[in-house]
């Protein structure tokens, strides 16, 4: 019993001298910030929704590509955050009008004009925010440490946890949290600043 926890001390111990070394070997890596290119559909479902406001459903992206660099030591490789190819933003708007508007009625094209306006409010949370997103995720990347394994069939493994880190950085949780929170803020600025007059007159 003795000999066998002498033999995983001596292999832990190795492991965290090798990690150690990996330390030497950490870069600050070069992070690139994209909005992706979104779309716009307009339906209207069969169910019933309420005749005197649209929907728009936003679908976010947030997605992190990164590139490891890949260094060979004694005992194994370093495995550490080299670029970080980041894409943030929204992908496509599906705005939702009852089925009682007929298409390119005035009340039709009065609730699509307050839901494109709801679309720009989307759209500005990405736009005025690009400076904190790549501070927010570089923050994120410069703190995380290089891994450090003994096979080259395990640089792969190493990635991967690098990328699940790096998405589960406190610093990107609290982005994601951010957004979210502009998103809602924005969207109630449109509504309170719509009277409903536009609509209103198409029922004069």
């Amino acid at each position: 019993m003795k000999k066998f926890i002498y033999i995983f001390l001596s292999f832990f111990i190795s492991d965290a001298f090798a990690g150690d070394d990996c330390l030497n070997y950490k870069l600050n890596p070069e992070v690139t910030i994209n909005v992706p290119v979104w779309t716009k559909s307009v339906v209207q479902p069969l169910q019933k929704m309420d005749v005197l406001h649209g929907n728009v459903v936003a679908t976010l992206v947030d997605e992190f590509e990164i590139t490891a660099d890949i260094t060979s030591i004694e005992d194994g490789f370093c495995v550490s955050l080299k670029n970080i190819d980041t894409t943030i933003g929204y992908s496509d708007f599906l705005v939702q009008i009852d089925i009682s508007h007929r298409p390119n009625s005035c009340s039709y094209n009065a609730i699509l004009q307050h839901e494109d306006e709801h679309i720009r409010a989307y759209l500005s949370v990405i736009e005025d925010n690009k400076d904190l997103f790549k501070k927010s995720v570089q923050n994120a990347a410069n703190s995380i440490v290089p891994i450090f394994v003994k096979n080259e069939k395990d640089i792969e493994f190493a990635i991967d946890k690098l990328n699940n880190e790096l998405q589960n950085h406190p610093d990107i949780v609290l982005l994601k949290q951010q957004i979210r929170a502009d998103e809602e803020i924005r969207n109630k600025h449109v509504d309170l600043n719509d009277s409903g007059e536009t609509l209103k007159k198409c029922f004069d």
